[in-house]
């Protein structure tokens, strides 16, 4: 069996955050991560509506850290942890293998969650993972190069107003729009609670909403998705209850720990919340062990936001501690940088320190900036720049341009509709 000082778990934000910084000072670290790349998944949505290629976001981890001498990358599912004798047992492809540590950093990110109806995962498109974005780009293509009497084909429910939520609706009114302008298409956005992007409130929700709906988007608030069956989705609201005949319904509504967070909390001694997320300690560590971390998505802590920025900020100050730049046991705090969303070409909200808010064009530069600054790697910020120059200065769509009618036929994840009955009816 090999062991090293440490092993981080998960190649996301905070898992990469935290090797490096452990480089630093030449800490012997394993990275264990269950995908061959390090996904930026804010931009999943621009590969699932063709702006970037896939491989724009999703550089190999291995080349990531390939000049730091002291991480070693392994592909491979951690399927168990002793924590008494520090080992973790992980699924390769050469079969099971076990791997000894000093210190655990854990940062597996999280799950889609579907408030108790598992079921709608396979009636729904999620963003969560390359393969969501690149199954759904498929499906998108498909839908629009359907005949135009197809009506289901050519409306849309996206799940959920925060910002992934907006980003994807936004994205697919202007793919019809601006690239496919001869199919006529409906976008609904639903959002249980009374404002778009609920967490910034105020006017850059305001803004949000009606930037979208000057676009043409249906925005459905204080509304909740009751059923999800047969290219029926309904939606009760204050109105009442609505029947919306669709064959693509995107899924941004809510989060839940992945099992890793499970295997985690029974070795540990962790308690869980509700969406079965660690509830760490404030130091960052887990249960009653001062050996092992857990960070991002997977975990619970103060109401800190799902965000790639805690993620991040976790991942430093976990091994700022494995490598005594802190103290340890020094609780964390985050440091509130500010959040954006794109709500389509152009315009954008920036909720950024000292009460400063951005929206429309200067809120989209601004996007843009930070977006360029935290991808990974040279050439996927130059080959970013070329795609979204394509797609937003001129009249192309990057990301599909790998794609036909005949693959994206047998990708389409649910089959067309015998009918191409009214799109919704209503009842009260």
């Amino acid at each position: 069996m090999r062991s090293t000082d440490v092993v981080v778990i998960g190649s996301g934000f905070g898992g990469l955050s935290a090797a490096k910084q452990l480089a630093k000072s030449k800490v012997p670290t394993t990275l264990i991560s269950a995908t061959p790349e390090h996904l930026f998944q804010p931009l999943l949505y621009q590969v699932a509506t063709g702006v970037l290629d896939p491989a724009e976001i999703a550089p190999p981890i291995a080349d990531v850290l390939s000049d730091y001498e002291t991480i070693d990358v392994v592909q491979g599912y951690v399927t168990a942890l002793d924590a008494q004798a520090q080992v973790l047992t992980y699924e390769t492809a050469d079969g099971p293998q076990q791997i000894g540590y000093k210190k655990l950093i854990v940062a597996a990110g999280a799950a889609q969650g579907y408030f108790g109806h598992d079921e709608w995962a396979d009636r729904t498109f999620s963003l969560k993972s390359l393969d969501d974005a690149t199954t759904l780009r498929a499906h998108l293509y498909d839908c629009v190069h359907a005949p135009l009497n197809d009506q289901a084909a050519h409306t849309f429910v996206v799940v959920g107003g925060g910002a992934t939520g907006v980003e994807i609706a936004g994205q697919i009114r202007e793919l019809h729009d601006r690239f496919y302008t001869e199919v006529p298409a409906t976008v609904y956005l639903v959002e249980g609670a009374g404002d778009l992007l609920p967490v910034y409130g105020g006017r850059l929700s305001d803004f949000a909403r009606v930037t979208l709906e000057e676009a043409g988007i249906q925005v459905l608030t204080n509304a909740f998705v009751t059923d999800i069956a047969d290219d029926v989705v309904t939606v009760s609201g204050a109105d009442g209850e609505q029947q919306i005949t669709s064959r693509t319904v995107v899924w941004s509504a809510g989060v839940k720990a992945t099992p890793l967070a499970a295997v985690i909390a029974e070795a540990t001694g962790c308690d869980t919340d509700r969406a079965g997320r660690l509830l760490i300690n404030p130091d960052l560590t887990v249960g009653g062990r001062a050996d092992v971390f857990a960070i991002g998505d997977m975990t619970s802590l103060r109401g800190y936001p799902g965000q790639s920025p805690v993620a991040m900020q976790q991942g430093r100050h976990a091994a700022d501690m494995i490598r005594g730049k802190t103290v340890t046991g020094t609780a964390f705090r985050y440091l509130d940088k500010g959040s954006m969303a794109v709500v389509n070409r152009h315009n954008a909200v920036v909720d950024a320190p000292f009460g400063v808010k951005l929206t429309g064009f200067l809120g989209w530069l601004t996007w843009l900036g930070v977006h360029l600054f935290y991808l990974v790697g040279f050439r996927n910020r130059v080959a970013a720049v070329v795609s979204w120059f394509r797609s937003f200065a001129g009249s192309d769509r990057p990301g599909f341009d790998q794609l036909t009618l005949r693959s994206v036929s047998k990708a389409s994840k649910i089959a067309p509709s015998k009918s191409s009955s009214p799109t919704i009816s209503s009842s009260r």
